[in-house]
């Protein structure tokens, strides 16, 4: 025979049964406190990093247009072009090599420079074909190759068609993008390695 149910032992499992719905409700609620609080955290520590990576880029802006001239900037971060027979090395007839304004990452041998009679400093080749890059640019409705700097990714300048022999090509770049090295110095410099090529020269 079923034990028999009083009614206080009914109201006791009542009871019994909504504390345990509502602790279940309780422990519910802390979760989703405790899930959306760390979603939260979550998105503020992507936005702090973002926020970092942004203040990083923009030192790196702000220290270069501290560093470089108004018009080394405008050429080589801008794409500008200075001004042909007005720039440093257009007639600049000195051994040595000419370096990334921005990295120092040698680009152009004076042995290589010819002057073209456009008023910019002209090369038939680089220095090394993996010092720079080269990318079409249809700006200005032209279609050109554009030169940059591998390293900085500077703007240098662009390539023609009308070079001399034997490469007829001619690489025409800003004096802006530019920095000279004279022969006697690249020891000194950091650039010893080019030395051999003005001692066969000799």
């Amino acid at each position: 025979m079923p034990p028999l149910i009083t009614p206080s032992s009914g109201g006791s499992d009542r009871k019994s049964v909504l504390f345990a719905l509502l602790a279940l409700l309780a422990i519910a609620a802390a979760l989703f406190v405790l899930t959306h609080a760390m979603a939260q955290s979550g998105n503020d520590s992507t936005t702090a990093v973002s926020s970092a990576a942004t203040d990083s880029q923009s030192a790196s802006d702000t220290e270069l247009r501290k560093r470089l001239t108004k018009e080394q900037y405008y050429v080589t971060k801008q794409n500008g072009t200075e001004l042909a027979f007005r720039n440093e090395y257009w007639n600049n007839h000195k051994a040595g090599i000419y370096v990334d304004v921005i990295s120092g990452e040698p680009l152009f041998s004076s042995l290589d420079k010819f002057d073209s009679g456009t008023g910019w400093p002209s090369f038939t080749k680089p220095i090394s074909k993996e010092n720079v890059v080269e990318k079409t640019d249809k700006t200005f409705g032209m279609e050109r190759t554009e030169v940059r700097s591998r390293k900085s990714d500077a703007h240098l300048g662009h390539i023609f068609d009308d070079g001399p022999a034997p490469t007829g090509i001619r690489y025409c770049m800003n004096s802006a993008s530019l920095r000279f090295v004279p022969v006697e110095r690249l020891q000194e410099e950091g650039y010893r390695q080019y030395l051999a090529l003005f001692e066969s020269k000799k």
